[in-house]
């Protein structure tokens, strides 16, 4: 008990810190909810025209000046960078200083509260990151936003960071020759002359920025299907339009059935699949999702396929439900990556999904020799440095399928249904998400979660079993190893074969102690004795 106790203490200690080392100049005075963006492309050069209307809301009184983050045109970005030509609200201009990347607006008069307040910002630069201008693999000139992790700001006046959420709508000016694609429903597209066209994009549900999406090319676009009367499409190159279409007609349909059935409601205007350059991987970018070019082969390859399910679970986890700071990124990549898991559980078997654990498993071993001290939960600020590894992906997988076996199924699937409702298109943290799973399988989680989470500690075993007649039991030694000294408080099982028999006993032991000594009655000496039979403890054996 005071081991549990302890872990209780340390656990309540990390939440209950309010000073995270997230180093974004938060402000929860004022509210973004809208954001509008007249974007203007062309071919001859890579400079981007741009008037940014923004909504916001102001949630005290006497509030003189707010802040935008939006690059700095400067020498050391040989020239790259926005330069911000006019500011106002109202038809009112207004003043403003652009140093540092911070864009400070002045306000007209001090704000009263609850007031909404519209700013237009007209600016103009050749973006150094955000918006990559760049030819494809068959070159040809592509324009495809990367707004991850804080990115946006290299390209639009915003907020940029998971905390502030709002609709957006994008009105691009781009040759006649572009397709353009991007968050929400498709509003207007006409061709204006001059060998111009004018292409209008709105969503309607509230976003982080770095969920933006702006692709601007030559695409072939398919409309596959519906789902619950949503679009669901394919935008690839024309090159690849048959290896495109062939690759994305499955499981798009399927992954949003299933998610919708078992988290809740999709929460997007359309899903759309993209061809990008931008990514190694996939990018999960609201509605409008972007896969590497080098990902479409037409072989339908299990790779795009898991990629393809990994992206769509996103609109769930890190999209509609978004952590609060960047310390909590596993609540997005963690959960995705154990959906995409859940998943193929369903779709392809029981079998594909241990394969797919045991997988994991070995990447989270493989990561801890090259960075051993990282927390899935720590103090981390895309301000000053990377926001995740492959532990918040793999481990933060694990932890969920621990924790599905520890609460079982029916507590697990109620607990990630009241999570997902309460902070639908709204944000969370690692501690709305234990509260949640706390009620719905009425356990104290806190000890589970502080040890697996919140500890940089990677459970490493070592175990012998034997045979004593005499007394007719199973005789097992078991040893923690972990190189700093901290001893896990974990569930171990024991497979028991015994000849004759298909499927093993299996005995279920607490280990709380760095060594322990466990006796399993058994009349007769078994075939054999496995450790975690069932594979849902996350160790590494050690010889």
């Amino acid at each position: 008990m005071r081991y549990q106790y302890c872990l209780l203490l340390l656990f309540v200690c990390l939440i209950s810190n309010k000073s995270f080392a997230d180093t974004y100049p938060r402000n929860f005075s004022i509210d973004v909810l809208h954001y509008r963006f007249e974007i203007a492309v062309n071919d001859k050069n890579d400079e981007i025209i741009g008037k940014a209307s923004i909504s916001i809301q102001f949630k005290k009184n006497n509030i003189k000046q707010f802040r935008l983050d939006l690059m700095n045109q400067t020498e050391q970005r040989k020239g790259k960078g926005m330069l911000v030509q006019n500011i106002s609200s109202n038809h009112q201009t207004l003043n403003y200083t652009h140093t540092g990347d911070s864009l400070m607006i002045q306000l007209a008069k001090p704000s009263t509260q609850d007031t909404v307040i519209t700013f237009e910002i007209q600016y103009k630069g050749i973006p150094e990151e955000g918006l990559r201008i760049i030819a494809n693999k068959f070159g040809d000139r592509t324009f495809f936003s990367e707004n991850w992790p804080n990115k946006t700001r290299h390209w639009l006046p915003s907020i940029d960071h998971p905390y502030d959420k709002a609709t957006s709508e994008f009105i691009v000016t781009a040759p006649s020759k572009y397709q353009v694609v991007s968050n929400g429903l498709l509003m207007e597209e006409s061709v204006l002359g001059n060998n111009t066209k004018l292409t209008h994009w709105k969503q309607s549900v509230p976003v982080s920025c770095w969920l933006f999406v702006l692709g601007v090319a030559e695409f072939a676009v398919q409309q596959v299907d519906q789902f619950n009367g949503k679009a669901i499409q394919t935008w690839v190159y024309p090159q690849d339009r048959e290896a495109g279409f062939a690759d994305f007609a499955e499981p798009t349909k399927q992954v949003l059935s299933f998610y919708s059935d078992y988290v809740g409601p999709f929460a997007y205007e359309k899903l759309a699949n993209v061809q990008s350059t931008v990514s190694g991987g996939g990018m999960e970018t609201s509605s409008a999702i972007y896969y590497a070019e080098k990902l479409i082969t037409g072989k339908k390859e299990v790779r795009l396929r898991n990629v393809v399910i990994h992206e769509i679970a996103h609109q769930w986890f890190g999209n509609a439900v978004t952590e609060s700071t960047w310390d909590d990124a596993w609540l997005s990549e963690g959960l995705t990556t154990f959906f995409t898991l859940l998943f193929i559980e369903h779709a392809y078997g029981h079998d594909e999904y241990i394969a797919g654990v045991k997988n994991a498993k070995k990447s989270v071993y493989d990561y801890i020799k090259k960075d051993s001290l990282f927390s899935i939960v720590s103090n981390r600020s895309a301000e000053t440095g990377a926001v995740t590894s492959g532990l918040t992906y793999q481990k933060g997988a694990w932890i969920m399928h621990m924790l599905r076996d520890k609460i079982g199924e029916v507590n697990f699937k109620k607990g990630i249904q009241a999570y997902y409702k309460k902070y639908f298109n709204a944000n969370a943290t690692t501690h709305d998400l234990i509260a949640e799973m706390e009620k719905a399988s009425n356990q104290n989680l806190k000890p589970f979660f502080s040890q697996w989470l919140y500890k940089p500690d990677n459970l490493k075993l070592s175990w012998t079993w034997d045979y004593d007649a005499a007394s007719k039991q199973i005789l097992i030694h078991i040893q923690q190893h972990q190189s700093s000294g901290f001893v896990f408080d974990v569930p171990v099982e024991f497979g028991i074969m015994k000849n004759g028999v298909v499927e093993p006993q299996v005995v279920k032991q607490q280990l709380n102690t760095k060594t322990a000594d466990f006796k399993i009655p058994s009349e007769t000496k078994p075939a054999f004795v496995s450790l975690d039979p069932r594979t849902v403890l996350l160790y590494d054996l050690v010889n």
